[in-house]
């Protein structure tokens, strides 16, 4: 469920009262644990350090990404291909070099 719009989006209060006493042309990037707050458009240009439960993952803030959340961009979980044997298999016999064909 959406946060009503009547209310306005979220932007936890110690990361806006972060970002009114950084300049934007300084490189220091500002670390937050706020996954869940907007972003807004006060935010394009700053660089972000959002934490994903273990490090924190740089995220610069650009105008497309005003609506959505830090959290979207700073994944959590660490993707691990499929497969396994069979995998591995299918993988070196398609890096192999097909064999020319006699005519």
């Amino acid at each position: 469920m959406t946060r009503s719009a009547k209310k306005g989006p979220w932007v936890d209060p110690k990361l806006l009262k972060k970002i009114k006493n950084l300049k934007s042309s300084e490189a220091a990037s500002i670390k937050t644990w706020s996954r869940d707050s907007e972003i807004a458009p006060e935010m394009v240009g700053f660089s972000f350090a959002v934490h994903n439960g273990k490090d924190f993952i740089e995220v610069r803030i650009n105008e497309d990404m005003i609506g959505h959340r830090l959290g979207e961009f700073s994944p959590t979980r660490k993707f691990v291909k499929h497969g396994g044997k069979m995998q591995r298999e299918l993988e070196k016999g398609a890096a192999a070099p097909a064999p020319a064909q006699k005519k």
